[in-house]
């Protein structure tokens, strides 16, 4: 597997105290991206692991899961090296070893790689398809797809939107696209612009505005609450 770096965090990548691994490459390429060096597919600060290396790594870190925490795959886009990390995730199922991926949602067989995930982040960046290619360069067709596959079936999914200035700021819309599905399990999270990633991008950096205030955030929350929808901060 390509990987860029890897760390400890406490809750912010699922919950608990989780070991996160950040893959090489990305099919999206979001113009606010705050890892844009993990979007090329290779990058000379990523390296190639075995799925072996990573998976005796996870265990001698088994100690440090405290507060329900585990290990977490994200990128770039981890779903992207699914012969990999497929029979990675079964390893640490059958080791007992908690699991979650964030993920951009796009590839066709996270359904087959979801069975072996306990906690899964989908991020959803826009409900309009042709406003979404241009934010990101990619279109919303499958990520849709699967959204509304774990939703219908109870899948438990926690579902984040980036809400960025003058590109998504539709809190009535989201919940109402939202307000469709059967979101019983689903949990939703608003995370506001920053330029954390602002410096690592290689040309032009394209958002110039994108700071939102507190109030755009509490109108999310508001409007996804007045339609049943559970919000939640991490």
């Amino acid at each position: 597997m390509k990987i860029l770096q890897k760390g400890f965090n406490y809750s912010q990548d699922g919950p608990g105290n989780r070991l996160v691994y950040h893959l090489q490459g990305c099919n999206f390429r979001c113009k606010w991206c705050s890892n844009a060096d993990s979007i090329p597919p290779s990058n000379p600060k990523s390296k190639d692991i075995t799925i072996d290396d990573i998976f005796n790594e996870i265990m001698r870190c088994r100690m440090m899961f405290f507060d329900g925490g585990g290990v977490t795959f994200t990128g770039g886009e981890a779903t992207l090296q699914h012969t990999e990390l497929m029979p990675l995730l079964k390893r640490l199922k059958d080791a007992g070893i908690n699991t979650c991926i964030e993920t951009n949602g796009s590839v066709p067989t996270l359904k087959e790689i979801a069975e072996f995930v306990d906690y899964l982040i989908i991020d959803f960046k826009h409900f309009d398809n042709e406003t979404h290619i241009f934010w990101t360069g990619h279109d919303n067709i499958q990520t849709k797809d699967n959204i509304g596959y774990f939703l219908n079936r109870g899948r438990f999914i926690h579902i984040r939107i980036p809400v960025i200035n003058k590109v998504n700021v539709f809190p009535e819309e989201f919940a109402e696209f939202f307000g469709g599905f059967n979101t019983r399990n689903a949990v939703f999270e608003f995370l506001p612009y920053h330029e954390f990633g602002k410096d690592k991008w290689q040309g032009k950096y394209e958002i110039t505005d994108g700071f939102v205030s507190p109030e755009i955030i509490e109108r999310f929350e508001k409007a996804f609450t007045q339609r049943g929808l559970k919000t939640i901060k991490t």
